[in-house]
C-alpha cells in the first residue's frame, strides 16, 4: 500500500457517490508501487479541503515507502509541517477499496504544496 496502516485508525465507511476528484498518473507513478502484486492503484486530487477527523503525520510517515518519490525532496518541501491523513476502506459486491486521503499534497515535481486533498486508492476487484 502507498501509506501503511496505523493500528486502530482504519474504519469502515459506506461507499461515496462520485466526487470532484481528478486522477493523475504522474502522482500515481510517484506514490504507489510500480507493479502491485494484487489490485491496482490510482491517485486523484481535488481542490476541496480534507474534512473531518485526521491524523497529523510527518511527510515520510504519511506517504509511506511504497512509491518511487524522492524522500529528501518531499521532506524538504514539507519543511517539518505535518500532513493531515485519513484512512478508510469500503467493501462492495464489486470488491474492496482502501483509501488514504492526504492534505496538503505535493505537486508531481515535488516543488509546491497544493492546499486541496490527494486521494490514494487501492482497488481489488472480485
Amino acid at each position: 500500500m502507498a501509506a501503511l496502516p496505523t493500528p486502530g485508525l482504519w474504519r469502515f465507511v459506506e461507499p461515496r457517490p462520485p466526487s470532484p476528484y481528478t486522477c493523475d498518473p504522474a502522482l500515481a507513478a510517484l506514490f504507489t508501487p510500480a507493479r502491485p502484486g494484487l489490485g491496482r492503484y490510482e491517485v486523484c486530487t481535488t481542490d476541496q479541503p480534507l474534512e473531518g477527523d485526521a491524523e497529523a503525520l510527518e511527510a515520510l510517515d504519511a506517504f509511506g515507502a511504497a512509491g518511487s518519490y524522492d524522500r529528501a525532496a518531499l521532506q524538504f518541501l514539507y519543511n517539518g509541517a505535518r500532513v493531515r491523513v485519513q484512512r478508510s476502506w469500503a467493501r462492495s459486491a464489486d470488491g474492496f477499496v482502501s483509501t488514504t486521503r492526504l492534505s496538503p499534497y505535493p505537486d508531481a515535481s515535488l516543488t509546491r504544496l497544493r492546499p486541496g486533498t490527494m486521494e490514494i486508492r487501492w482497488r481489488l476487484s472480485r
